[in-house]
């Protein structure tokens, strides 16, 4: 049974070995590629139904007791985590068989994405504050080569700012777990639930916990540290970019959710008191970015900032339902900020060009896309009986319930403003008339790749239906992952055998 811990973490790892290993061949990578999505898929299926079973599982790697071993640990939310991200990685690898440019394919774009979801992954389950900064590195290795891959001028310029800022969270990451394990002697975060509790000074506790916002902060896109983000995850291929809003920004949401519940939760009046405020900022300041932009993918990207608030929101609200509906919120803005990158992908294979101004009569000539585009946009603007209506109803349930009143009419707004980027979308890209110039079919092969494009774009347009019209049981496995994240003794028990 513990078995399954690993496997999220070794699939793709092997799969992203062999794939270097059949460099040559792009045939063998795209089947070691799908290979890989299927058999993590899985894999992460089978831990999930585990852990929801069972309770929370741990392991020692080698066989070193905790807390002086690596641990790998899996609660209901890391579970949900790497089952999405299987999803999500299945979904992509497939859309890029058909929208990836053979030079990218030829140098390694399928082994770099198994990589990337092997450090996603090993951030999900690690039990270790250290190797949680480990996984952090992977992920920004394997996805820096992914954000350059191409070499064009926009692409080198985005990574450029992406990777220095994300040095600066990296240099603050480490910093602040030198300073932790010289305070509290030890790194393992169940270990850590307790110490610092006991020996380390409710202070210096807190500073620490304002390190780890900041650090953590910078990956996730929290206000004032996001505007890396809308400046560089435009430039890559649309697949790069979707598996880049949907999983890298929410591993640095996972990593504040996790530190916050589990470790610093003495002084949760200041330092939840924070997070909220930055929710509320990071919310407006992201769907403003939006408004004011007249490109698809730019819209999209300021937009990831925007729905990282709602979820920071649940977060610094702080009770059960709060949380629950943070958990509900990260699956559906997973899927649904995922499609819409898709979504403009096939765009620009039909149009070249992801400008409004450009854009225009898609409905017409594309009526199955411009029905995945309107559900996933009404989704992420928060229209029932889509997943994004139930994500926000259940956050603002919470925010009034805690009289939090000012958050709970940012959010609104806010979602108001979503609705107003996503009808720009749909009226400057599929209701007004095409430009005359630009009124061309594709050829036949861009045709043919378009509709095996469009089966993971419809397969997750979907899920935001079915999330919403089945959101009874998906609210109530978040409840239950909320219970566990609240009570920590379980996550403590099953790591240091108490």
């Amino acid at each position: 049974m513990k078995a399954l811990l690993v496997m999220p973490i070794v699939i793709p790892l092997v799969g992203g070995a062999l794939g270097l290993v059949a460099w040559r061949s792009r045939a063998a990578q795209r089947a070691l590629a799908a290979c890989g999505a299927a058999a993590l898929l899985l894999a992460a299926a089978a831990l999930l139904w585990t852990v929801d079973r069972h309770g929370v599982l741990a392991v020692q790697v080698g066989d070193w007791p905790a807390p002086f071993g690596i641990t790998l640990v899996a609660d209901l939310f890391a579970a949900i985590m790497v089952f999405i991200a299987a999803v999500l990685g299945a979904c992509v690898l497939f859309y890029s068989f058909w929208a990836m440019d053979s030079g990218r394919e030829s140098y390694g774009y399928y082994p770099l994405t198994l990589v990337l979801l092997m450090g996603v992954n090993g951030a999900f389950l690690t039990g270790d504050v250290f190797n949680l900064y480990v996984w952090f590195e992977v992920m920004l290795m394997a996805s820096f080569v992914l954000l350059a891959l191409g070499g064009d001028r926009p692409q080198l310029e985005g990574a450029i700012k992406y990777v220095t800022l994300n040095l600066v969270s990296s240099a603050l990451f480490l910093a602040a777990t030198g300073i932790l394990y010289g305070v509290a002697g030890t790194l393992n975060m169940a270990d850590l639930a307790g110490k610092l509790g006991e020996n380390v000074a409710p202070r210096l506790t807190t500073t620490l916990a304002m390190l780890y916002l900041a650090a953590f902060g910078i990956k996730a896109g929290l206000f004032p540290l996001f505007f890396w983000l809308p400046a560089s995850y435009h430039t890559p291929p649309p697949a790069v970019s979707a598996i880049f809003a949907g999983l890298l920004t929410k591993v640095g949401v996972y990593a504040i959710i996790r530190v916050f519940t589990l470790m610093f939760t003495l002084e949760t009046a200041l330092t939840h008191g924070v997070i909220l405020v930055l929710a509320a900022f990071t919310m407006v300041t992201g769907v403003l970015g939006a408004a004011a932009q007249n490109d698809f993918r730019r819209i999209l990207a300021f937009h990831i900032v925007s729905q990282i608030g709602y979820i920071i929101m649940g977060l610094g609200l702080y009770s059960r339902i709060a949380l629950a509906g943070a958990i509900f919120f990260i699956v559906h803005n997973i899927i649904a900020k995922s499609n819409l990158f898709l979504v403009s992908g096939v765009v620009h294979r039909l149009r070249g060009t992801g400008d409004l101004k450009q854009l225009g009569g898609l409905y017409e000539q594309q009526p199955a896309l411009s029905i995945c585009f309107m559900v996933s946009a009404m989704a992420l603007a928060g229209i029932p009986p889509l997943s994004g209506f139930f994500g926000k109803l259940v956050l603002v349930i919470a925010g009034i319930q805690a009289g939090a009143y000012v958050i709970v009419a940012v959010s609104l707004l806010v979602s108001i403003l979503t609705l107003f980027s996503m009808t720009k979308i749909w009226a400057g890209g599929f209701w007004k008339p095409a430009p005359e110039e630009r009124d061309v079919p594709p050829p036949g092969d861009a045709t043919h790749a378009i509709r095996r494009m469009m089966i993971p774009v419809a397969l997750l347009a979907g899920l935001n239906v079915l999330f919403g019209v089945g959101f009874e049981p998906c609210y109530a496995m978040a409840l239950r992952a909320a219970d566990q994240l609240l009570d920590k003794q379980a996550y403590i028990a099953a790591v240091l055998g108490t």
